[in-house]
């Protein structure tokens, strides 16, 4: 690897002031439109990503065994609503899609309060908000509704409609490839598969798909594959059909929930030590003070999957607060209000610097090992000494002690416990000046032997 590529992304403040807007406006863009595993809504919505990138559709048809799963019937939906004794319309899918159990039967009918209570689904303990359902491989009916307005229906009777249709179809998933020098890959994907749920769906989305717009204009080392699918089921279907490709995934990560203002919160591998791993453990380090760093647990997004035994693959979950742990989860409440520019753009930032890290890690060999080099009389360092080590400096003097060709920059920055991107700049400096040479990048990407 070498010691000029570039480590030194624009600065945040610039990067997340400008992106964020970006990305919210696209989030904004796809927020309306009712998604589901499958259907109109999942295409309507890549029609819009497929704008900003050479976005590749993926159809497989309903009935395609995927490993232990079958691909369902399509789902898609017109109107429903619940009308009372008078004809109003107390629930309607047109004022909020979450209003109807996603993938839920269609249905016309009369039915009592007592009946009608067996499939509404409310949230007593949060009683203004409407709760998210599904019910995509149980075929019922049901609706959704704040817990307050459904305390004071009255007996009934009420006239329920789900104009909906489940039908032999396809489920669908957008692919984009940006190929780089390598065919080692650095994959990141988000799901496709909600309705207007705004950080936990459409963040990710936009998110991801303006990374790969600003990829598709730049050369890279490695490749990046996006991949934009329904939630376990569309990243069983990448998998079932890209074997090949997964066995040249080399990082990864799953994107959700990345515009509120919780974490940021990055979830390991189920290899635990993964290069993915340890780079945005640096990270959330150096620049993010409330940012947590959990240990792989089989329960989640699609990590799950990529993680599995089969294929065990370094693919990481990184979000702001950890699904299920904000209010705002699987409601209503998840909104465009919710998710704020600034917090998009500092998740964009993390994840480039991801990217970053990969794309620059390299090994450096001291050509200088018996003792330190003087640094003065290269403009290295300071000409008058004083009481204190600036981190540059610092910097200059871990890489130069730990350039024995076993240690990666990343590898230092993890020993140093300095931000990478100044480990970064010191080998670089250093290299320029002669002092460095470099290792066979083939050990740049594995944890350093002990030692």
């Amino acid at each position: 690897m070498s010691p000029q590529a570039d480590t030194h992304p624009p600065s945040p403040d610039t990067v997340d002031s400008e992106i964020g807007e970006a990305i919210h406006a696209l989030a904004s863009e796809i927020y309306p439109i009712c998604r589901s595993i499958t259907g109109a809504g999942v295409r309507q919505t890549l029609d819009i990503l497929a704008r900003h990138i050479d976005l590749r559709r993926v159809e497989i048809p309903t009935g395609n065994r995927l490993f232990d799963w079958t691909v369902p019937k399509e789902w898609n939906i017109r109107e429903a609503w619940i009308k009372d004794a008078s004809g109003h319309r107390i629930v309607d899918f047109a004022e909020n899609n979450l209003h109807v159990v996603n993938y839920s039967a269609p249905i016309h009918a009369t039915v009592g309060l007592d009946e009608l209570k067996q499939h509404v689904h409310t949230l007593p303990q949060q009683p203004d908000l409407i709760p998210y359902r599904t019910s995509y491989y149980a075929e019922t009916w049901g609706f959704c509704m704040a817990h307050r307005q459904f305390e004071a229906l009255p007996d009934g009777p009420y006239e329920v409609r789900v104009d909906a249709e489940l039908s032999d179809g396809h489920l669908t998933y957008g692919e984009y490839l940006h190929r780089g020098e390598s065919e080692r890959e650095f994959l990141l994907s988000a799901h496709i598969c909600h309705p207007s749920l705004a950080n936990d769906n459409c963040s990710g989305l936009a998110l991801l798909t303006l990374l790969a717009q600003e990829l598709s204009r730049r050369s890279t080392r490695l490749s990046y594959r996006f991949i934009f699918a329904p939630g376990t089921i569309g990243a069983l279907a990448w998998l079932h059909g890209n074997e090949t490709a997964a066995a040249r995934i080399d990082h990864g990560l799953i994107v959700s929930c990345v515009g509120d203002g919780g974490g940021p919160t990055y979830k390991r591998s189920r290899q635990g030590d993964a290069f993915i791993d340890r780079a945005m453990a640096c990270l959330l380090r150096d620049s993010q003070p409330r940012g947590r760093v959990l240990d792989f647990f089989p329960y989640g997004y699609d990590e799950r999957q990529y993680c599995s035994p089969g294929f065990n693959l370094p693919v990481g979950l990184f979000q702001r607060s950890l699904f299920g742990t904000f209010r705002e989860y699987h409601t209503s409440a998840d909104n465009l209000s919710f998710i704020r520019p600034r917090y998009l753009g500092e998740s964009y930032h993390l994840v480039r610097q991801a990217i970053e890290i990969a794309e620059g890690n390299w090994t450096p060999l001291s050509l200088c090992p018996m003792g330190e080099p003087q640094l003065g009389r290269r403009g290295l360092y300071a000409a008058t000494g004083g009481r204190k080590t600036g981190q540059a400096t610092m910097a200059l003097l871990w890489v130069l002690n730990l350039a024995d060709g076993r240690h990666s920059l990343l590898a230092m920055a993890e020993r140093s416990g300095l931000p990478y991107a100044e480990i970064a700049d010191a080998a670089r400096r250093l290299h320029d000046n002669g002092l460095l040479g470099t290792v066979s990048d083939q050990t740049a990407d594995r944890p350093a032997p002990e030692g």
